[in-house]
């Protein structure tokens, strides 16, 4: 990573305001940056990288005028919002590369955009620049998403009304079944079919970077290469393909000194991500389940992420003399570290794409509990595609909870879905290192890269 050569020109990063997005855009301009190339990044008015520019350094940040303030997205809703802040974001970026153009002379190089930041491809056709998606959820999201792009919403509310087709397999995709298409709890549907026909055009975008890896995502992929006619390139996990930078929030190191005392792959981590919220029975009822199983637990409870609350001080004393003693809870954990750790032997995730491809990279198996959109895609290819976790569906009880947790780190079914996760961790391992699939890929997008 520290092989930084002569100056290549510069590569303007579009990543859209979440943190789950963020995370691998930067990652994948710290790869570039290494390759010799400047870096300039585009941001809104919330979610800022460059509030921890530190990690940064060499990059350049600029705000965009006209970006939708952070109270706009509770009032909109997430879909809404996105539409919205790309017909807002467009003429002032397109007046941001202008300016640019004019001060540093002709040395963009590329314009890489988030999949959700369309309103990039508007600039780029405009001065005539070269541009490439990057798409930092799993290609299977993306195939998705083409899919719903040509769904009319009315004609699908109607046929999916009918058992045969919610089971039917999407274009030969199997397992993914039209009932698998995230739609559910993302607003209205013309809104969502409305924004997969935007993200799902291309514009003039001549290759598309994905945070992926072949041997996951093999039929996905190829779909891809297929329907697009350009350029594919899977070279995740980018948190292992490139230098991970610091994290922006800062994270609680204790609970590294608790792992240590612990018994090898016996440690349940839980964590639903940087935006997901529960209530607080469901908390609760989590709580008495994971004491009840009597393995020892690490959760991590962020603020705001318990309805009504303000996080763990809130929750009442009998949940804290619970964990007490048999768990750990912080508010903020080092997940690469944690799932690294040799005491953890699963993961309750939300199933976003960045905490799966972290858990797959360390062989952990996973009790999935999505809450929304793609997590449930993700969570789907875990249980039915790499069969190395399960679902956990419906009200959270605490019974469940238990059986849930036993199943993964004490039974006999668990064993296996540990042994299938340290397969794909080694195959990953494989796709990282000189000639492996995301070796080559991102040597390949840096060699397109210097042509431009």
């Amino acid at each position: 990573m520290e092989k930084r050569e002569a100056k290549r020109g510069r590569i303007v990063l579009v990543p859209i305001p979440a943190q789950g997005h963020v995370t691998p855009m930067m990652q994948l301009g710290k790869a570039l940056y290494s390759e010799g190339f400047s870096i300039t990044v585009v941001e809104g008015h919330f979610n800022q990288v460059s509030s921890s520019s530190q990690s940064f350094p060499g990059f350049h940040f600029v705000t965009l005028k006209e970006s939708l303030p952070e109270s706009e997205l509770e009032r909109l809703g997430g879909i809404e919002f996105m539409i919205m802040l790309n017909k807002t974001s467009e003429a002032s970026f397109k007046d941001y590369i202008a300016q640019l153009l004019l001060q540093q002379g002709n040395d963009i190089s590329c314009i890489i955009y988030d999949e959700y930041m369309y309103f990039s491809g508007a600039a780029a056709k405009e001065f005539n620049l070269p541009s490439v998606i990057f798409s930092t959820q799993c290609a299977t999201n993306y195939v998705s998403r083409c899919i719903r792009s040509k769904l009319n919403a009315d004609k699908f509310l109607v046929d999916m009304e009918d058992p045969g087709m919610q089971e039917k397999v999407v274009e030969n995709l199997y397992p993914l079944r039209y009932k698998d298409l995230p739609i559910s709890g993302m607003g209205p549907l013309e809104h969502v079919f409305e924004l997969c026909r935007e993200v799902a055009n291309k514009r003039t975008a001549s290759a598309v970077i994905i945070n992926t890896v072949s041997c996951l995502e093999s039929s996905s992929l190829s779909w891809m290469k297929q329907k697009l006619g350009i350029p594919i390139y899977p070279i995740g996990p980018l948190h292992m393909t490139a230098s991970p930078p610091a994290s922006i929030i800062e994270e609680d190191m204790s609970c590294i000194e608790w792992l240590n005392k612990q018994k090898p792959r016996s440690v349940i981590y839980i964590s639903v991500g940087t935006v997901a919220q529960m209530e607080t029975k469901e908390v609760l009822e989590m709580a008495w389940g994971l004491c009840n199983s009597n393995q020892p637990f690490l959760w991590v409870i962020r603020p705001g992420s318990i309805l009504g609350t303000n996080g763990i001080e809130s929750l009442p004393d009998e949940v804290h003399k619970m964990v007490s003693e048999r768990g750990y809870i912080v508010k903020r954990a080092p997940q690469l570290e944690v799932l690294g750790h040799p005491a953890v032997g699963g993961f309750w995730s939300h199933c976003g794409w960045n905490s799966v491809l972290e858990s797959i990279a360390e062989g952990v198996p996973m009790i999935c509990r999505p809450f929304h959109g793609e997590q449930k895609l993700n969570a789907m290819c875990i249980e039915r595609v790499w069969r190395i976790g399960f679902q956990m569906e419906g009200k959270v009880d605490r019974g469940e909870v238990e059986r849930a947790v036993k199943k993964l780190i004490v039974d006999e079914e668990g064993a296996g879905m540990q042994e299938r996760a340290l397969v794909l961790k080694e195959k990953l391992k494989a796709s990282v290192k000189s000639g492996g699939t995301s070796y080559n890929a991102l040597d390949e997008i840096v060699e397109y890269l210097k042509t431009k």
